[in-house]
């Protein structure tokens, strides 16, 4: 396999500024995240831990392997929509390998609002559940929640993908062997009662962990009941009495000792089907990946310069390298794993679209991974590219995209906008996982593109009602729009909506990248029947 050349200039003014610009979009993302896993107020941290309870992200490293990495879901879920409540959705979700075994750990942070649940931790306990569910990964929910946060009950409560959605997807899960384990580290009220309810077994620690549908206060509104939390739910109770669990811890340590216990005795853990190479570095310093991006995101990245920095030994066996240029095709490794790799270096032209169709066959045939790499504008327009099938050779690269039963990833490293983020396998055609870069943008179209479209839908009225404006008004009218899709675009609109899993530093993007190869060669082959490619 040919080695990739590079003749980008790796110094010089252009170069600095953009590194040092990158350099603190990295900075901030790694603030996100500090702000995402430090939990709850001080107040709240300090007074769980005078309780003798460990915080949750302290029971996650508590229970994974020693040296296991963790691979966070969703970290800025929320961030910045609600008030009072820090990112991360008053829940923690990720793999890691415990026993030997990669597993999906989802925990509630009780230093958040008791662990309750708004809409965003629902959104994100259920995307972290799909993922275990697409991977065959045992589920292992650390509980202590309130259950359900009752004024934002519209999105909590009467739809799909919301509350519900989780007991289905246990439920689920279990009837298919996927495991399903709990622990519950303290009071769970409602429907943090029945998560563990469904799970296949249940830990609870005594005189710390409680489960009720209803707790004392609602026990004593409902019935004139009084009865306190030990006798209405505790480990106690439950473990000899209602049998809803079926081990008592006497602490932290000891649940997730037991924890640990139950994964080691899961059975077999399912092979690695794919012939894993020697990982390599690239040639070329990723490093480098900061001064290649351009600071002004209108300025287009030469992503075979990225492409080069990204995969084992700067090697790629190209497939098809004149035709369709504007998106590169080709084979390569990434720290030993074989892959696809689909790369935007311009606008989709008809040409890049058909190629896209065939490599996308082939790769479903010989049982490769695709990775897209997206930084597009969208597909070419224009009467010649309408009459030369820009629709129609479009459809067909969806059609494939969308029929590929191979593992599929999305990498955003710059603009994905309209149909082109579509094309290229965006979050709607559930890619395996989705990333973005910080400097990352999506949206129907870019802001310029927003702005000048609507100010000429405004021209058009002027011209009908025979009024004018001045081009000073019109600029003001064109600025929200654009301001608006900006903000709409950033990488961290949609990681606080959960429409990407994660943000990540591009010197990541391998790591990242292997891991999630890993958890996928685990899996048996499918087989993919393609949709009708209109001819």
């Amino acid at each position: 396999m040919a080695a990739m050349t590079s003749e980008a200039l790796t110094s010089g003014t252009e170069y600095e500024t953009n590194r040092l610009v990158y350099a603190e979009r990295v900075a901030d993302l790694r603030r996100r995240r500090a702000a995402a896993s430090l939990g709850g107020p001080e107040r709240a941290r300090a007074l769980h831990k005078e309780r003798g309870q460990l915080l949750p992200r302290e029971r996650i490293a508590a229970l994974l392997d020693p040296g296991s990495p963790f691979l966070e879901f969703c970290q800025l879920a929320g961030e910045g929509l609600y008030e009072g409540v820090p990112p991360g959705g008053s829940i923690v979700t990720g793999v890691g390998i415990i026993s030997g075994r990669p597993c999906m750990i989802i925990a509630n942070e009780p230093t958040v609002k008791g662990g309750t649940y708004y809409g965003i931790t629902c959104k994100k306990h259920v995307r972290a559940q799909r993922f275990a569910w697409q991977h065959r990964l045992p589920c292992i929910t650390m509980v202590q929640s309130g259950g359900a946060n009752l004024p934002d009950q519209p999105n909590i409560f009467p739809d799909e993908g919301q509350f519900g959605s989780i007991f289905f997807n246990q439920v689920r899960m279990s009837s298919e062997g996927i495991p399903q384990i709990a622990v519950v580290h303290g009071p769970s009220t409602a429907g943090g009662a029945y998560i563990p309810a469904v799970c296949d077994e249940t830990v609870i620690i005594r005189n710390q962990g409680a489960m009720f549908l209803g707790g004392p206060q609602l026990v004593y509104a409902a019935t004139r009941e009084q009865v306190g939390i030990e006798a209405l739910g505790g480990g106690e109770m439950h473990s000899r009495v209602s049998g809803v669990t079926d081990h008592l811890a006497e602490n932290d340590a000891h649940a997730i000792a037991i924890t640990r216990d139950i994964v080691a005795n899961l059975g077999e853990i399912p092979p690695q089907r794919w012939t894993v190479a020697p990982t390599r570095e690239p040639l070329f310093d990723q490093n480098e990946i900061y001064g290649l991006v351009s600071a002004d995101p209108r300025i287009p990245t030469n992503n075979r310069e990225i492409l080069a920095r990204l995969v084992d030994g700067s090697e790629f066996h190209e497939f098809k390298p004149l035709y369709g240029d504007t998106l590169l095709t080709g084979f390569a490794r990434i720290m030993g794993f074989e892959i696809g790799i689909l790369c935007n270096n311009g606008v989709l032209f008809s040409e890049c679209a058909l190629k896209a169709t065939h490599f996308i066959d082939l790769c479903c045939k010989r049982n490769i991974p695709l990775l897209f790499m997206t930084d597009v504008t969208g597909f070419m327009v224009g009467r010649e590219a309408e009459e030369g099938g820009i629709t129609k050779d479009g459809a067909k690269m969806i059609t494939a995209m969308a029929s590929a039963s191979v593992p599929k990833y999305t990498l955003i490293t710059g603009n994905a906008y309209g149909a082109g983020y579509l094309a290229m396998c965006g979050r709607a055609f559930r890619p395996n996982a989705m990333m973005m870069w910080p400097n990352a943008r999506s949206a129907i179209m870019g802001p310029d593109q927003a702005a000048t479209t609507l100010a000429m839908v405004r021209d058009e009225v002027h011209k009908r009602e025979g009024t004018s404006w001045a081009d000073d008004e019109r600029e003001a009218y064109m600025a929200p729009t654009r301001r608006t899709f900006e903000e709409f675009a950033n990488a961290y609109n949609f990681a606080r909506n959960t429409w990407c899993d994660m943000v990540i530093d591009p010197l990541e993007t391998r790591g990242v990248m292997a891991l999630l190869l890993d958890l996928a060669g685990r899996m048996p082959q499918q087989h993919t029947d393609f949709g009708v490619l209109r001819m």
